[in-house]
């Protein structure tokens, strides 16, 4: 059963405003930002008109359907990215590696202030890079260059053992044998789900599980991982005034194969990726995890249009294209309707 949504207001915040800039500064407004489908994002504007952001992570703020499979645990590297600890562990991992993401003003687990766990973080002003690139490719070179030089920071920051950053603090591990095994278990569960929910999955069911045995085959199990953002696209790189990227929604910030991470970068950036891409990147990985990436892109989408998520006709051209392409995969071209 869907949460009730509710629209936060300005009394609502105002105790955490309050608890995070003090009692000389008074909050006039607050709106909500587009995107957040597991946590609410804000902005606040205070009385000298300053902004800063507020994240709320409940139930209320969740798009995505509870599954029997939700752990609370973040066992499953995969499982939803989303909690006040995950965005603290993340946070700290990337200030470590003096990689740029919002300051953290308060973070707030009370209930005291609001009934549900709060963030508070600085407001960066400006574009993120899907819209930099779009306007003006030649402003977004230096914020490109400088993605690169953070990409490869976290691509030798190893680890033994893989998982989500809050886990891997804490001393767990993750489930699965290893990142392709994890990959391969989630590809053919999110072939399996959206073959459910489009009839031209269904008929290329078969074909397409065996394309993507046949991919995982090919990949060498490793004993080192990376450290990845884990949905690193462009719109969630923003682009301060001094042209240097901010990372957001850090939330499955993990060390895995790097290249889970450069394959949604390849993806997302198409002609632009060219100058993150890497030498050292295993390209049977590369492809394997690229066609795993395109069912998730197609599963996932389709199961958040099972809610009330409001931006529908963006998360249906997301698992059209999607769909698309992993058809490509197969030997031979297909075509179909347009999904409704």
């Amino acid at each position: 059963m869907d949460a009730v949504r509710r629209a936060v207001t300005r009394d609502d915040l105002d105790g955490v405003a309050c608890a995070a800039f003090g009692n000389g500064r008074r909050l006039t407004g607050v709106s909500r930002l587009r995107g957040g489908s597991k946590k609410g994002v804000y902005r606040l504007v205070l009385d000298d008109d300053s902004t800063a952001v507020a994240y709320i992570w409940d139930e209320s703020e969740n798009y995505w359907p509870t599954t029997e499979t939700d752990t609370d645990r973040h066992a499953d590297p995969f499982s939803p990215a989303s909690g006040l600890d995950l965005f603290e562990a993340a946070h700290r991992r990337l200030r470590q590696l003096d990689i740029r993401t919002p300051q953290l003003l308060l973070a707030d687990r009370s209930g005291s202030r609001y009934p549900a766990d709060v963030a508070v973080v600085e407001d960066v002003p400006g574009d993120n890079l899907e819209s930099l690139l779009r306007q003006d490719p030649s402003r977004a070179a230096p914020a490109m260059a400088r993605l690169a030089e953070a990409l490869s920071a976290m691509r030798q920051h190893l680890a033994p053992r893989f998982g989500k950053v809050a886990l891997i603090d804490g001393g767990g591990s993750s489930e699965g044998a290893s990142c392709e095994q994890v990959v391969l278990d989630r590809a053919l569960d999110d072939l399996t789900e959206a073959a459910a929910r489009d009839p031209r999955l269904s008929a290329s069911h078969d074909r397409l599980r065996s394309v993507v045995g046949e991919l995982a085959a090919r990949v060498r199990t490793r004993s080192r991982y990376g450290l990845v953002h884990g949905e690193l696209g462009p719109d969630h790189v923003l682009v301060d005034r001094n042209g240097q990227p901010v990372l957001i929604d850090i939330e499955g910030l993990m060390f895995f194969d790097v290249e889970w991470e450069h394959a949604f970068l390849r993806l997302r950036l198409g002609e632009h990726y060219v100058g993150l891409s890497s030498g050292d990147l295993d390209e049977h990985r590369m492809t394997f995890y690229t066609l795993a990436m395109h069912l998730s892109l197609v599963a996932g989408p389709l199961c958040l249009l099972d809610g009330d998520f409001p931006d529908r006709d963006f998360m249906r051209g997301i698992a059209e294209h999607n769909l698309r392409e992993a058809l490509t995969f197969l030997p031979a071209p297909q075509g179909g309707q347009e999904l409704t």
